[in-house]
């Protein structure tokens, strides 16, 4: 318990009160601010012309999106307000105290000048003795009289943040600049991702993920392809590539692959070049990082077979039952996804290579695409729309349910 004897320190309260935030900082990025390398960070949200289809929660007075992102070249954080009932303040220390450390600085500079200077080494000890007696006294003085004053009070702090879901770095359609060449086309993609709150290292990754391209004149546009386009791509290029012998699992020259989709009679192409080079660059080896999203043509190619097998599972089941409602049957669903991959690599097809919440069952034997929003619902534990229904049914029959059980335990 403590003492009335013991010594106290005036505290005052300036007014008007200084602007802070506080920012609490993970280890990790403490330690790579504190480095010699440091990096530059970025603060983004999404632009407001693209917040129609974003589902993240929104300012409903000014429909825009209610969060904000901080980004290193590599780790996205989000940054989130937490109030706290024991408000902090920052302190300053008063006029007096400052002066005299200032005077201390002073007088420990002259003392080494003098010590300096002074062959002597007994008197040096002793005038080094009498510098801490001084000191010893100034912070004796600083702690009975000197006061500490309030420059601000924080009734809230900022921390950041992961989610468990993690980012989308999916880009949306935009209209770029009309120049292509290579320094013009990264700088076209980069204003691209400049629009998504997500580090560069994620929008890359997610560029080449969404099998994003861009394409047109004289107005050059970003496209992002459904994946029903991305499946027949896929299928055409699969079979050009049999009927031209190209082994996929093997290195390929990219614009032979290209020829053996366009007609033999050289008629139009089927779909754009660009667009071809995305999905080839989505299943292509990528050496433990994605692809380059600003390569601007690509040469060769070797795709790699573990990548392929899943993402043609998930862009078929997206294609072919992106809903509930279009669910189909598990088997024929599995029985397609082989179809859609060279004869060799059949063997590979299982639900286990699709990721984990991708999936929906409706019914015991009919399988659908898993949306963004079910994935979110079911890692909170909450019953989504396809299971909704069946979940009603159980609650009405419920007495059934328990009559069930006690047979059993009978």
């Amino acid at each position: 318990m403590s003492t009335q004897s013991a010594s106290s320190i005036p505290f005052t309260y300036r007014f008007p009160q200084q602007a802070f935030k506080l920012l609490e900082l993970p280890p990790e990025l403490a330690d790579l601010l504190s480095s010699q390398d440091a990096p530059i960070l970025e603060l983004k949200s999404p632009s407001p012309s693209n917040t129609a289809n974003d589902t993240t929660e929104t300012d409903t007075d000014t429909n825009t999106p209610a969060y904000l992102n901080l980004c290193t070249p590599t780790q996205t954080y989000r940054v989130r307000q937490v109030q706290s009932s024991n408000s902090l303040h920052l302190l300053t220390p008063g006029r007096g105290a400052i002066q005299k450390r200032d005077s201390r600085i002073v007088g420990e500079q002259a003392a080494e000048t003098n010590n300096d200077n002074n062959n002597n080494n007994k008197n040096g000890e002793e005038e080094e003795e009498d510098d801490d007696d001084d000191d010893d006294d100034d912070d004796n003085t600083f702690n009975q009289t000197d006061p500490v004053t309030s420059i601000a009070k924080c009734g809230s702090t900022l921390e950041l943040d992961t989610p468990v879901a993690g980012f989308s770095a999916a880009p949306r359609t935009t209209t770029l600049p009309e120049d292509l060449d290579p320094s013009a086309r990264r700088d076209a993609i980069e204003r691209v991702f400049d629009d998504i709150p997500v580090s560069r290292r994620q929008c890359e990754a997610g560029w080449v993920d969404a099998c994003a391209f861009l394409l047109g004149a004289p107005s050059v546009t970003g496209w992002v392809p459904s994946a029903q386009v991305k499946l027949a791509v896929w299928k055409r290029l699969l079979e050009g590539s049999v009927l031209h012998g190209i082994d996929l699992g093997k290195q390929f020259l990219v614009r032979d692959l290209w020829r053996s989709v366009l007609d033999e009679d050289g008629g139009d192409e089927p779909f754009p070049r660009p667009l071809f080079e995305a999905v080839v660059r989505r299943v292509c080896e990528s050496g433990g990082q994605k692809g380059n999203a600003f390569e601007s043509e690509m040469k060769w190619a070797s795709i790699d077979k573990s990548i392929c097998v899943q993402w043609v599972g998930e862009t078929c089941l997206e294609a072919e039952a992106p809903t509930a409602g279009s669910a189909v049957d598990q088997t024929a669903y599995l029985n397609a996804w082989k179809d859609h991959l060279p004869e060799t690599w059949r063997g590979d097809v299982s639900l286990s290579k699709l990721p984990e919440n991708y999936y929906l069952h409706p019914e015991p034997k009919t399988i659908c695409f898993a949306t963004e929003t079910d994935r979110q619902k079911v890692k909170k534990n909450l019953p989504t729309d396809t299971s909704a229904a069946v979940a009603a049914k159980k609650s009405r029959n419920w007495h059934e349910l328990f009559k069930n059980q006690k047979r059993q335990k009978r």
